[in-house]
């Protein structure tokens, strides 16, 4: 058999097993991601920095935030990322404005989840978002700050939410932002690398939140133990 007819005998062979991506639009999104979820049952992520690595457990309860965490990271979409948006004692944010996609995620709001310090959160649009649909691929993960029991009182007034005394304690003691909770996505936490999380978010920024120098990253799926 001649060298050509090889290697056109492997290329065909690649593109009949190669798996095509599925896209995800407003229609589909919860099929595709259930299915998705099903078939990628990883809940563990990396990102790694310069300035060192953030390791993240992702949720269960939350499916179809972390099926499309986990599908977006292995399909690269993350590969030229950066977090463009600093604000200390509040958050980092992450992601790839250059790029844009068509959905954006139904809410899984679980009152055991909240913005304690290193939750990691979806972001959202506020304008035309009645449901607080989360953003398709933006995210944050809270730096926050400690709170007196007072001022816990007042949020939960305003907020109209009851706090947990375990949440009372980890807004008291390890800190959050408060202000976010019912509003925005909790599906995962940092588990190694929180002063990796309090360094970028110490970063120097413009008057706009953005950093004065660019902090780039890249987040793969951690092997299973």
């Amino acid at each position: 058999m001649s060298r050509f007819y090889i290697v056109l005998l492997f290329v065909l062979f690649i593109s009949c097993n190669k798996k095509e991506t599925v896209v995800i639009t407003p229609e589909n999104i919860r099929e595709v991601l259930t299915q998705y979820g099903k078939e990628n049952p990883e809940n563990e992520v990396i990102i790694e920095t310069k300035m060192g690595n953030i390791k993240l457990k992702l949720f269960e309860d939350t499916p179809l935030h972390r099926a499309n965490f986990i599908k977006l990271i292995k399909e690269g979409y993350y590969d030229d990322a950066d977090f463009y948006r600093i604000a200390y004692e509040f958050m980092i944010q992450g992601g790839d404005l250059k790029k844009k996609l068509n959905y954006r995620i139904p809410s899984e709001f679980n009152p055991k989840y909240y913005h304690k310090k290193g939750a990691l959160s979806m972001a959202r649009v506020d304008d035309n978002n009645p449901n607080l649909e989360s953003s398709a691929a933006e995210f944050f993960i809270v730096h926050g700050t400690r709170y007196s029991d007072e001022d816990i009182d007042i949020e939960a007034k305003n907020l109209g939410i009851s706090v947990t005394p375990e949440q009372r304690e980890a807004y008291r003691t390890v800190g959050g932002y408060m202000t976010l909770d019912g509003r925005y996505t909790v599906f995962g936490e940092v588990t190694e690398g929180q002063d990796v999380v309090d360094k970028i978010a110490s970063e120097k920024v413009f008057n706009t939140d953005h950093p004065l120098r660019k902090i780039p990253f890249t987040i793969r799926v951690a092997e299973s133990k």
